[in-house]
């Protein structure tokens, strides 16, 4: 017989998936938009932070945007090798599929290079999770793991129910069979994020671990909650709580610093329009300061998009406002 995790579907998890389905119809228009790769990196960074963080790493968003950028950063070599081995785990998101061992083993790899000796291999040890000096779980016996996991892996592949619950069960069942020495919790967060967007895209750019971090004592008292009644709804419903929030949480500040010259830019701009209008309509002859000042700024920060973008020096070129840009005159006001 297949293996079946033990799990209830709750009236309120129905209501839950119903309302995080709706909020992501919202969210993809702005999330979607070619233009807002760095909205894409603000969040992946925030999901970073949240997953290291929970793990007590110290790391803040600023600092995790210049490991990225390949910048100097005064913290402990352990934290900083975290953030790396993430940021590189993230970015390789899309090539795993989530029932694949070998993935995960690869993924667990990545994540924990420099930071243990056993990385991308199951425990041959007995583990338990503490909290403070209490063991408050101890995970199953390390000659059980290898079954475990893959009867784990093999209802992950083959049952119909839905990718926001199958992935809070695999989360809570991962957490549970804790089948690595170390990095379980950042492994079922990121496991999680991979079983999400492999349902919808858009999750790769949601920071959900930030939400849970924000959390992060309601995470392990719905772990506990779970593990006692041998039922994972609590995590459940816990998990897609965070999920909702997440999805409905404002979208991050991006532009912080737009400058006057831009925002009288944004408020001319009507459908697409070229370059000769847009300065006539300003009343700017100077162009060269104008695409200094005006344009390529609105085009970094996502504000406006070009008609022809694949030919930017085109006498057919023309500028129209994205969502984002129009997100941004709406809260000028």
């Amino acid at each position: 017989m297949s293996y079946q995790p033990p799990y209830t579907i709750t009236p309120k998890i129905l209501h839950l998936i119903a309302e995080i389905s709706e909020n992501l119809g919202r969210l993809s228009v702005v999330l979607e938009q070619s233009s807002n790769l760095r909205l894409h990196r603000i969040n992946r960074i925030r999901t970073i932070q949240g997953s290291l963080a929970i793990e007590g790493n110290t790391l803040t968003e600023q600092q995790i945007t210049a490991i990225l950028e390949g910048k100097p950063v005064i913290a402990p070599p352990r934290e900083i090798q975290e953030a790396r081995n993430a940021l590189l785990a993230y970015e390789q998101l899309d090539q795993w599929q989530a029932s694949n061992e070998q993935h995960l083993l690869d993924a667990h790899q990545l994540l924990m290079k420099g930071l243990i000796d056993e990385v991308g291999v199951y425990r041959h040890k007995g583990v338990g999770v503490m909290q403070g000096g209490q063991v408050i779980h101890m995970a199953p016996p390390a000659n059980r793991v290898n079954i475990l996991m893959a009867d784990l892996l093999s209802w992950l592949k083959t049952t119909p129910e839905h990718a926001l619950i199958k992935s809070c069960v695999f989360h809570y069942e991962f957490e549970f069979i804790h089948p690595f020495i170390d990095g379980n919790g950042r492994m079922g967060r990121l496991w999680q994020t991979l079983i999400l967007s492999q349902w919808n895209p858009l999750f790769i750019h949601i920071p959900v671990e930030s939400m849970v971090y924000a959390q992060q004592q309601a995470y392990y008292q719905a772990l506990n909650e779970s593990t006692l009644k041998t039922d994972s709804a609590s995590f459940i419903e816990f998990m897609l709580t965070v999920i909702l929030k997440a999805c409905v949480a404002d979208i991050p500040q991006v532009t912080p610093q737009v400058t006057p010259q831009v925002i009288k830019l944004l408020r001319v701009i009507k459908g697409a329009m070229n370059r000769e209008q847009l300065q006539g309509v300003l009343g700017l002859k100077d162009r060269k300061s104008f695409r200094k000042r005006y344009l390529v700024p609105a085009l970094s920060e996502g504000l406006i998009e070009m008609t022809l973008p694949d030919k930017p020096n085109s006498s057919l070129q023309k500028y129209f406002l994205t969502v984002l840009g129009q997100q941004l005159l709406n809260d000028q006001g």
